[in-house]
């Protein structure tokens, strides 16, 4: 048994090797921001052949780590530093006080900066600050370091000097739905306006969702961020991974993932429908600038559909799927493993292990974006208001597309250890945990492939808009 699992690892490893290192780079193209998102074409059978790598790399988890106090043990692995109270409070203020600052500023110079940006977006601060240093390099900061969204986030700053209206609190009728529908417009909208490239139209979005943000905070409290936000909820959600998390003894660093492991009982079906919604969002704004579902898109102009309707349909229809397989893969859980463990219950638990998936998908599409403006960005803010005349991007090397793909593998592998600690504190002996597993290892396999080509996959602007 050790032999064969051997064997599939060293399998596994040439597989990944052979990704990494022997697939040719294509030329760089340019997104909405004037930024670069390196792809890199790769035959299909590639892709498919690494799915099976990373099959044989859960192989290797299953087999040489079945001790559930070893498995345990890795995970609550940390040091804690004490964080004195005085300290943390200033901090906190600073912080909030300079959220807010950069707030104003991105919305001033969005609705005033020279607008320049019709042909050059890359000389407004809003833009770029909002896309190429908040929502690419901060959403990194996020999951690879942890989640300071809590102190930094510039509406719950304002929210907490404003008067409630009432005591009312959020129903959890609901569940998640609000903030999954949330997240998916505010990913619709991304792709369906020019909120990427027109400055005035970001600003107004500011505006409007400042509004919107306020008016519930003011009604619900807290809870309008801890239950509804989706903003707030996807930094919630990529912060469970990282491994800088604040707890009441101070900053506690442990191993990449290891909380998700160990939160495996917090999970409810809000956020079994928020996880697959992030999972899902990082995949939709990658696929509409596909050449496939651009020839979707006319196809359906033609036959009279708007191709607003078609690109929301794709939200929804994606959306849908991939909440319907990861279902279905709990169902097919509990059979496999031979349990009556409810199949409820490990939908809450191992939604945890998607989490690492749609980071590594994100860090994927993003980390070549934030690279390339950075020196925008920098140069921007130096002077918002009166942007140099010419700013300097980065051009990433051609052997980046390849760093994307080893992204994409490296999250998946996170996945896999989060799924096997999980399955080993939900079910008993050695061998429910391991098959268990098996359905769920079938998804993950599918969630990357789709990741992969779609990173794999040459840039096509969106049609008709």
């Amino acid at each position: 048994m050790a032999g064969r699992s051997l064997d599939r690892l060293v399998t596994a490893g040439a597989l990944l090797a052979a990704l990494v290192l022997f697939v040719d780079p294509a030329l760089a193209h340019v997104g909405s921001l004037g930024g670069t998102l390196t792809s890199v074409p790769i035959p299909f059978w590639l892709v498919v052949v690494t799915g099976g790598g990373i099959i044989g790399a859960s192989f290797m988890f299953t087999s040489f780590a079945t001790d559930h106090d070893l498995i345990r043990s890795i995970n609550r692995r940390g040091i804690t530093v004490p964080s004195p109270a005085t300290v943390r409070r200033g901090v906190v203020a600073l912080a909030r006080v300079g959220s807010v600052g950069v707030l104003g500023l991105f919305v001033v110079t969005g609705l005033f900066a020279p607008q320049l940006e019709a042909t050059d977006p890359t000389k407004n601060l809003a833009v770029l600050g909002v896309w190429a240093g908040w929502w690419a390099g901060y959403t990194i900061s996020v999951y690879l370091v942890g989640d300071t969204w809590p102190v930094l986030n510039p509406w719950r700053a304002i929210a907490s000097v404003l008067p409630r209206v009432g005591s009312r609190s959020w129903s959890g009728d609901l569940g998640g739905w609000p903030a999954a529908v949330g997240l998916l417009a505010l990913v619709w909208l991304e792709v369906v306006t020019p909120i990427a490239s027109d400055p005035q139209f970001l600003a107004v979005v500011i505006l409007a969702y400042t509004l919107g943000t306020l008016a519930g905070a003011v009604v619900f409290g807290d809870e309008w961020f801890r239950e509804v936000d989706p903003v707030s909820r996807v930094f919630h959600t990529y912060g469970r991974m990282a491994p800088v998390r604040r707890t009441d003894e101070g900053i506690r660093l442990s191993l990449p993932g290891a909380a998700l492991a160990r939160s495996y009982d917090e999970g409810t079906e809000a956020e079994v429908v928020f996880v697959v919604a992030l999972l899902w969002v990082t995949s939709y704004d990658g696929l509409v600038a596909t050449a496939p579902h651009a020839d979707l898109v006319r196809a359906a102009v033609g036959l009279g559909v708007p191709a607003l309707v078609v690109y929301l349909a794709t939200a929804i229809a994606g959306f849908a799927l991939f909440l319907a397989v990861y279902r279905l893969a709990a169902r097919l859980s509990r059979r496999s493993a031979g349990s009556f463990v409810d199949p409820a219950v490990i939908q809450r638990r191992f939604v945890w292990s998607l989490v690492p998936i749609a980071a590594g998908y994100h860090l994927a599409h993003f980390l070549g974006y934030f690279l390339t403006l950075s020196p925008a960005l920098s140069a921007v803010a130096l002077s918002p208001l009166d942007p140099p005349a010419t700013v300097q991007v980065a051009v990433l090397p051609g052997w980046f597309g390849s760093v994307q793909l080893a992204l994409v593998v490296l999250g998946h592998l996170v996945a896999i250890w989060v799924a096997h600690a999980i399955a080993f504190e939900t079910f008993t002996g050695k061998l429910q945990p391991i098959r268990s597993q098996y359905p769920f290892a079938l998804v993950m396999v599918f969630y990357t492939m789709t990741s992969m080509w779609l990173v794999a996959q040459p840039y096509v602007p969106p049609p008709y808009l």
